[in-house]
């Protein structure tokens, strides 16, 4: 797990050396364990390293004998199959588990990428071929980012990097802000800054010339509508995958724990990595002092204790949102407005004091059809059923100056994409989050809030056989007696019954509703002076905003808050200048 960057060169040109050192710096919190670079005609590669497997030797650039060079962010768990499998062509010189991706890039060419298990995102220069090979994983949860640039097509793991180190001018693509503020999150390729782009989840690109060449594509779910296959067939097969999916998930060279909720997903990790280790599991959970937030660490204890896990719990308090809020969105560039980005970063923080890996349980709704959203999606609209996120955030509330119908479209046209012949509206609903709101929001979540502690995240669930196994099971098995996920519960039933498999989900919520409330004249009146709200919402509305109750009201509140210190850090390139009060009067 690191942090990557690099130019493209036109023209054989050189790399600046400044330019190379304000990347460096930029990505030093997700590599905190070294550094290596490699510059040659054509393309200059920068890379961070936090030393998970192959700890004294693995560090980066990698080099094989034509003359291509590799750096990567990620892991890829099916390392020790792919050098078996390359053995005999090759002498390997790291036990690192990303050399194989190198080799098989000079046996496969571009198509090196559809061998490869795991999650990454990786840059490899071709002296030979004088090009710039960049790949993605396909479920996105390791994040890209590209930009042209007057020196060529630059790249790197976050965009700061690219705005640090002046590659990018600071800005706003104001279609993409309606998106954040309405949605949470933003869709498609571009992103909220004008010039920086998304390497698109399972995307490889070659770069010639400083310019793009030749795309492909690998797709996270099957093609194809539900297959028929009855309950036993269907839970014989999902042990098996999700077996082998976290025992390749486990493999590290360093200690690595789990990050427990109350949940469906979770509780089944720990189940599995009970199966699966000598030694108890060692499982970290966030609850929280306010009795507004539904607060599931009485569920993970029991789980846990049934499990015999090391358990460690941590309270999330009001103060602790108001005291760090300002930094975690500041770790947010690629903006996520979603409060569940303070008890992760507040867990990775204390995760880190033990371990430098977590496994965590996104992606298990997205896969096995969690969502009450998607229960909805399932049925037509005279039995009731709607478009999901038909209503904005600000939009319900009347709060824009300008109202505006276009941040749907990105969304829409994920819709259009994952609507593939046979599948049905579940399965629609499914991919069409695959799409977007994952990688966009919750990997983009897990990735920042961790990195910004030197932790690893692993997502078991989103796994190409785990995708296999479950993505086209019938409806049916998804869904059934109002529940989502029935599959993964009725497993988990067998296997670690104590989770409480078939109780009803809870949802993970943070109180900010509760705490903005509390401070709310005073917040009103600070985030409704911010520059960046007010050019959005008339500053009388949004202070109004904050004296009011109510659920939609309390998000609209923290959706405008998160923005503006967003804002300040990343379009105005401020640093947090204390708590959230002292940060918002600071202005700037």
């Amino acid at each position: 797990m690191c942090g990557i960057a690099g130019i493209a060169l036109r023209h054989g040109e050189a790399a600046p050396p400044e330019v190379l050192a304000r990347l460096d710096a930029a990505l030093a919190h997700r590599g905190p364990d070294g550094g290596g670079q490699t510059v040659a005609a054509g393309a200059a590669l920068v890379h961070r390293r936090l030393a998970i497997i192959d700890v004294a030797g693995g560090d980066q650039p990698l080099f094989e004998p034509g003359g291509a060079a590799l750096i990567a962010n990620g892991e890829i768990y099916s390392y020790r199959e792919l050098k078996r499998d390359l053995l005999a062509d090759v002498a390997f010189a790291t036990g690192s588990d990303c050399e194989p991706a190198l080799h098989l890039y000079r046996r496969e060419g571009l198509g090196f990428a559809e061998k490869l298990r795991g999650m990454w995102a990786i840059a490899i220069h071709d002296r030979a071929a004088r090009r710039v090979v960049l790949s993605r994983d396909p479920f996105g949860i390791k994040p890209l980012y590209i930009a042209e640039t007057k020196h060529g097509l630059a790249f790197a793991s976050e965009p700061r990097a690219l705005l640090e180190a002046g590659l990018v001018a600071r800005g706003i693509d104001p279609r993409a802000r309606d998106e954040l503020v309405e949605l949470q999150f933003t869709t498609g390729a571009e992103t909220i800054f004008p010039g920086i782009r998304r390497l698109l989840p399972g995307e490889t690109v070659a770069i010639e010339e400083g310019r793009i060449v030749e795309r492909r594509r690998r797709a996270a779910l099957p093609e194809g509508g539900p297959e028929t296959i009855d309950d036993a067939a269907a839970l014989a097969r999902l042990d098996a995958a999700l077996t082998e999916s976290v025992d390749l998930h486990q493999r590290s060279d360093v200690p690595y724990g789990l990050f427990l909720s109350g949940g469906i997903d979770s509780a089944a990790l720990l189940a599995l990595m009970r199966r699966l280790n000598d030694r108890p599991v060692l499982a970290f959970t966030a609850g929280f002092d306010d009795p507004s937030a539904a607060d599931e660490r009485a569920a993970a204890r029991a789980a846990a204790r049934a499990a015999g896990a090391a358990h460690e719990e941590i309270t999330v308090t009001e103060a602790d949102f108001w005291a760090h809020l300002p930094a975690i969105a500041a770790c947010m560039d690629d903006p996520a407005a979603d409060y569940a980005i303070v008890p992760t970063w507040l867990l990775a923080r204390r995760a880190r004091q033990d371990v430098k890996v977590v496994l965590a349980g996104e992606g298990g709704d997205e896969i096995f059809g969690g969502y009450g959203r998607y229960r909805a999606a399932m049925r037509p609209w005279w039995r009731g059923g709607r478009v999901m996120r038909a209503r904005g955030i600000l939009e319900r509330l009347g709060l824009r100056r300008h109202a505006t119908s276009a941040w749907r479209d990105g969304m829409e046209a994920a819709a259009a994409a994952a609507a593939s012949p046979g599948r049905t509206r579940l399965m629609v609903a499914q991919a069409t989050d695959m799409v977007d709101w994952l990688p966009n929001d919750l990997l983009a979540k897990l990735d920042r809030c961790l990195m910004a502690h030197g932790v690893e995240g692993r997502t078991p669930f989103l796994d190409p056989a785990v995708a296999a196994a479950a993505f086209r099971l019938p409806d049916a098995l998804k869904v059934r007696g109002g529940l989502g996920k029935w599959v993964l519960r009725a497993w988990l039933d067998r296997h670690l019954p104590e989770a409480r498999p078939f109780a009803r989900k809870q949802g993970f919520t943070v109180p900010v509703g509760a705490w903005i409330a509390r401070r709310g004249d005073r917040l009103g009146r600070l985030v409704a002076a911010d520059p960046a709200v007010a050019e959005l919402c008339p500053p009388d509305a949004v202070a109004a905003l904050y004296r009011k109750p109510g659920k939609h009201e309390g998000f609209a509140a923290w959706t405008l808050l998160f923005y503006a210190l967003w804002h300040r850090a990343h379009v105005r390139g401020l640093a947090p200048a204390g708590d959230v009060f002292d940060t918002l009067a600071a202005g700037g």
